[in-house]
């Protein structure tokens, strides 16, 4: 059995059993006024509220945050310890980063001792988030401030906000679009393949970097499915009405021709099996590589790998519709322990890396899931020409995790690499396939688990 799937079994064990023993306790937590037992009687203010009325002189204790971020805990993380402890004097935050998040925080679900803030673990069975975090509030209020906070709701009380709000695009090299005579951006799938045979003639840069021997940027496409769709209510809804998804005219059909086209045009690196994707970061700094379809949290990432910063930006994925559509997806949820003994400093740790850190648009490359912080300048500037910022709308409750499902039972994996390869490698001649024959096969596996699962 491999790693992966003996943690999984074993996390689902535990969840179980620790949802067993700590059923009795949950009713507080439930009822989505947002306090525990031992933060007072009913009548007092749950404590994401009462919280607030302190003084910071007053917050105290010792609070361990845990992180996924391996790579700037010792700096930027130190940062931010140095700036929360100047507001909140009498808070010692100590982070520990996890290598392996959900495999290493999962085991610890179960004894209780996982931090006092954490990244929420997707990991956690939606309806068993009660058992082991904290309330923040009503989904109704909180939405009415935050983005995203539905996806880790539970009847109607919020218990995590996402670390930032990210978006999937185009990252694409200004100096080789003017280079190339790409004077305006390419809004459509028609005028995109045109500015990359653009970049093809008329410079050395290569148009569009798959990153296929890394294979799981191939995966990042899926996250601007809903650009080609422009419609918010496609991915989670209306999908689930089709046996049949990816036939032609469907968006996933129209999304995924794009991919193939660029590669079967040559559009792409000339030797898809060498792709690195550090190097890449750094030859599309360096003005080698024209585009890449990533999210907006490698926009950063591009950006800090020479000395071309100013000209990395991103632009809406190509699409035929009458909205340009930026979907957002939210990232890890920050949330508090339900078994903390120090709840008011991890709220106001949530509150100051949520609105202050700077952490969603500097470090993750996205937004904040705030609605009062202000969008990055080049996302305004998207903004002012019309392009919309949608949360995308989550499934009916009945059919929550259908769409999972039926893409695990099918193996087309949505969100997987090993069928994007092969849609390359049909592109580019090594597999005896038309585009058209893969669609076909998707569809046929789609089918037979929409079936299953849906009867």
């Amino acid at each position: 059995m491999g790693k992966k799937l003996m943690v999984l079994f074993m996390s689902l064990f535990l969840l179980v059993m620790l949802a067993a023993c700590g059923g009795d306790n949950d009713n507080a937590t439930d009822s989505g006024d947002g306090g525990s037992d031992d933060n007072g009687s009913s009548e007092e203010k749950p404590m994401h509220e009462a919280w607030k009325d302190m003084d910071p002189e007053e917050i105290e204790g010792d609070l361990t945050v845990l992180t996924h971020r391996t790579d700037i805990v010792d700096s930027v993380y130190q940062e931010y310890k140095e700036q929360f402890e100047a507001k909140y004097p009498n808070v010692n935050v100590v982070f520990e980063a996890l290598n392996d998040y959900g495999g290493d925080i999962m085991p610890r679900i179960n004894t209780q001792d996982f931090g006092d803030v954490q990244y929420l673990p997707v990991e956690v069975p939606i309806q068993d988030i009660p058992n082991f975090f904290e309330p923040m509030g009503s989904l109704a209020d909180m939405e009415q401030n935050f983005l995203g906070v539905e996806e880790r709701a539970v009847n109607g009380t919020v218990y995590g906000i996402p670390i930032a709000v990210t978006y999937t695009g185009v990252i694409y090299n200004k100096a080789v679009f003017e280079e190339a005579g790409v004077t305006e951006l390419p809004e459509t799938q028609a005028e995109f393949l045109e500015a990359l045979q653009m970049v093809k003639d008329n410079t050395d840069a290569i148009p569009l970097y798959t990153n296929y021997a890394d294979a799981w940027p191939l995966t990042q496409w899926q996250g601007a499915l809903s650009t080609t769709a422009g419609s918010e209510t496609y991915y989670n809804i209306d999908i689930l009405d089709d046996p049949r998804p990816f036939e032609a005219g469907d968006p996933h059909y129209e999304h995924y021709k794009l991919m193939y086209d660029v590669a079967e045009q040559g559009l792409i690196e000339n030797d898809p099996l060498t792709t690195d994707w550090e190097a890449s970061k750094v030859m599309m700094n360096n003005g080698e590589i024209a585009t890449m379809v990533l999210g907006s949290w490698a926009l950063e990432q591009i950006q800090s790998s020479g000395p071309n910063a100013d000209d990395i930006a991103i632009m809406a994925y190509p699409n035929d519709q009458d909205r340009t559509l930026f979907s957002l997806g939210a990232d890890y949820n920050v949330s508090i322990s339900k078994f903390s003994d120090n709840k008011p400093a991890a709220f106001a740790w949530v509150d100051w890396f949520i609105n202050e850190s700077g952490y969603s648009v500097e470090q993750a490359g996205g937004i904040s899931a705030s609605k009062e912080v202000p969008l990055p300048e080049a996302l305004a500037e998207a903004e002012a020409a019309g392009a919309e910022f949608v949360m995308l709308e989550p499934s009916p409750e009945e059919l929550q995790g259908k769409l999972d499902e039926i893409d695990n039972e099918s193996e087309v994996g949505l969100w997987g690499q090993d069928k994007k390869q092969v849609l390359v490698e049909a592109a580019i001649g090594n597999r005896d396939m038309t585009f058209d024959d893969v669609m076909n096969s998707w569809n046929d596996a789609w089918e037979a688990a929409y079936n299953k699962i849906m009867e």
